[in-house]
């Protein structure tokens, strides 16, 4: 979960910064919906990526406390992206980010990627 998880954290950081032209943090929020790499199989992959790091820290420290740590960080992540990021991003890039969610699925990749428009 580990190795799965950094390669594509730090790709979805770098599409951010490079596509978006901005960061994942909300003071500095991309110019540009990124739908590319990682974008294409799943709309939150640093999440899942960073839920993904903890977990596997979690099974190779056979840990209980850093499982339970994982648990309450990915649904803080879910509680965010509904409360927050969703509405934010629907005002930001409106018909865009709603033809994107209708095609790109929240938490659990999509086998193919998305073939929708490139930026």
């Amino acid at each position: 979960m580990i190795a799965a998880g950094l390669p594509v954290l730090l790709d979805s950081f770098a599409r951010f910064a490079l596509q978006g032209l901005g960061t994942p943090a909300p003071i500095l929020p991309t110019r540009h919906l990124v739908v590319t790499g990682f974008f294409r199989h799943v709309r939150n992959p640093m999440y899942v990526a960073v839920a993904s790091l903890i977990l596997g820290q979690a099974l190779v420290f056979g840990s209980v406390p850093v499982l339970e740590y994982g648990i309450a960080v990915a649904v803080g992540f879910s509680v965010f992206v509904r409360l927050y990021e969703e509405p934010a991003l629907r005002r930001s890039f409106g018909v865009e980010y709603e033809e994107y969610c209708a095609n790109v699925p929240r938490w659990i990749p999509r086998l193919r990627p998305w073939r929708g428009p490139l930026p």
